[in-house]
């Protein structure tokens, strides 16, 4: 199926995060099948993300439904009193451990658009006990906070889906305060992606059709006005990830898999909102 607008790519992902969050309540692992792959077997893009320590912290829900590429918790480096919002937020594991780093006296947020996976986080919030955590519901292009009302923006995997990356990068701009950080997980393709993924719902939808190159990030960050762009491959996908990840008949999928043998990665992505000198210090002023 070709990708044809920005609103049937969403409309593929929300459907498909809702039967993430339907198969949790099952007791199901949303992981497998629903990062793009047609593996029965561990999807290779969301295994062995956290600790066994951060996994016994949460409801087992929280961890099932994880669809991930990285621990953006950890890439942040929070601190007590902090204000942090998580785009994408799904079941919520990192709404609920950045809850905990940021303590009582700071807050957290998770802003999705699936009711199946708010919900979810929801009942993960209650089960775990956490007070200091908001759930949105929203779109990422689109979010319902003032400007200058969070320290630190974290994602997961989750801004490679959208088809207006841009626009996402700008809000994430607007709602942090001055000097405020930028740190997210998201999945980069190494070389231009081939027609044959770009026109692929399935992958869109399992995070790889709608990945950007490194360069691509980088100009939108700089654009949407972040300095100190830093860049971490943290994964490569070999050949037997990739035929994991793909979807088609075998031999599309044989053929796509090493078409994309060792292009696609995890990465850490990290920015910072330039603080206030009087003056504006991007797109819109920050001060």
């Amino acid at each position: 199926m070709a990708v044809k607008t920005d609103e049937a790519i969403r409309e593929v992902v929300r459907e498909k995060y809702a039967e993430a969050a339907r198969r949790v309540v099952i007791g199901r692992s949303a992981s497998c099948g629903c990062c793009g792959g047609a593996s029965d077997g561990p999807d290779p893009v969301t295994k062995d993300l956290y600790s066994a320590l951060e996994a016994s912290e949460l409801p087992e829900a929280a961890v099932l439904a994880s669809l991930g590429c990285g621990n953006p918790t950890a890439l942040a480096d929070l601190k007590p009193g902090e204000t942090v919002l998580d785009l994408g937020s799904g079941g919520g594991i990192d709404v609920l451990l950045s809850a905990r780093r940021v303590g009582p006296t700071g807050k957290a947020y998770g802003l999705d658009m699936t009711d199946d996976m708010l919900a979810l986080a929801r009942e993960n919030q209650r089960k775990a006990g956490v007070t200091n955590v908001e759930f949105l519901k929203g779109e990422i292009e689109h979010i319902p906070l003032p400007d200058r009302s969070v320290d630190v923006v974290i994602s997961n995997c989750v801004i490679n889906l959208s088809a207006d990356k841009g626009r996402v990068l700008r809000e994430a701009f607007r709602v942090l305060k001055p000097g405020g950080r930028f740190a997210v997980s998201d999945i980069l393709f190494r070389g231009a992606v081939p027609e044959a993924v770009r026109k692929n719902m399935e992958l869109w939808v399992g995070c790889v059709a709608g990945a950007l190159e490194e360069r691509e990030y980088r100009t939108l960050l700089a654009d949407a006005g972040f300095a100190a762009v830093g860049i971490e491959t943290t994964r490569v996908y070999g050949l037997e990830d990739s035929r994991a990840i793909v979807a088609g008949t075998p031999a599309e999928r044989e053929a796509l898999a090493r078409d994309l043998d060792g292009r696609i990665v995890s990465a850490f992505v990290r920015a910072t909102k330039p603080a206030s000198r009087g003056g504006c210090c991007g797109p819109e002023c920050c001060a």
